[in-house]
């Protein structure tokens, strides 16, 4: 069975490179802590519906999965009790949200199918959870590089998180396997559903992320993405449900002004030249080293 692993923002910046710019910078590493927050939040949430939507079967998997919803709540208050110690905000995160952009990416065509619902919820959970396991991973090895009081609360908080991110992942690769193993066709189901949901949240992450130039047209071709992974006669309505807010997002407009308007304030110099020649660069790794620098 096909492994999927989540790629590289803009084919370009690792896990490991951002976080290691995040947690210089200690605005937008509160953020990041408080994004964390929310999407464990919203997890109990998504979880929980698709409880509900199994309706009770099978048995052994929603006692599974309401053991999970507990691990995400407990995540979620770790990292709200770790905020409210640090005195920052525990509200909804500034900025496109990952969720949000997930979830609207989602293919909302109804399944009768039991079995078909069962695939696309395990899907989607393993592909968000593994990115979740690979930023936190990443934070750790970046703030074990910048110790400080602050940054190890903030890593032995993340530490405790992530063995219990580990153990959701290899859950939902065994459950995975287990379906494909039942015959071709399940198979074929478990695989396609592994490609679309690995292209909704590829595209739902850049989103989360890119407000530079041109990301408009980065969101359309991720979303083209996401359209290849469809049946053909779903592809249609489709892109038509999703393009004109992939095209025209009013998040990303305001997200881009916020943006401007905090690092002019910020330093006139160093948003001529650092900023404006950034927000227009399509090399994001020379960017990075030339901020290092």
């Amino acid at each position: 069975m096909t492994v999927t692993y989540p790629r590289k923002f803009r084919d370009q910046l690792s896990a490991q490179d951002i976080l290691n710019q995040v947690v210089l910078n200690r605005e937008i590493h509160m953020v990041t802590l408080n994004r964390y927050r929310f999407s464990e939040q919203r997890s109990c949430k998504d979880l929980t519906d698709v409880i509900e939507r199994l309706n009770g079967e099978p048995r052994q998997l929603c006692k599974e999965l309401s053991h999970h919803v507990s691990d995400e709540a407990r995540h979620a208050y770790w990292l709200t009790d770790l905020l409210y110690e640090l005195n920052e905000p525990i509200g909804t995160p500034p900025g496109t949200s990952y969720v949000d952009e997930f979830e609207r990416l989602l293919d909302r065509s109804v399944h009768e199918n039991p079995e078909d619902i069962l695939i696309d919820a395990l899907a989607a959970i393993n592909v968000t959870e593994k990115r979740g396991c690979e930023y936190f991973s990443a934070h750790i090895k970046a703030l074990k590089a910048l110790p400080s009081p602050e940054n190890d609360k903030i890593r032995e908080t993340i530490e405790m998180i992530m063995p219990e991110e580990a153990a959701h992942v290899r859950w939902g690769n065994a459950k995975l396997a287990e379906i494909a193993k039942k015959s071709p066709q399940h198979r074929e189901r478990v695989e396609n559903a592994k490609r679309k949901y690995t292209a909704i949240e590829q595209a739902a992450f850049e989103s989360g992320m890119d407000v530079l130039a041109g990301a408009e047209l980065r969101r359309v071709n991720n979303l083209m993405k996401v359209v290849d992974t469809l049946p053909l006669w779903q592809r249609p309505q489709y892109l038509m449900e999703h393009l004109p807010q992939t095209l025209f997002s009013p998040k990303l407009q305001k997200t881009r002004i916020d943006l401007v308007q905090k690092a002019w304030e910020r330093d006139p110099i160093q948003f001529v030249e650092k900023f404006i020649p950034m927000f227009f660069s399509a090399n994001l790794k020379a960017t990075q080293k030339a901020e290092s620098n």
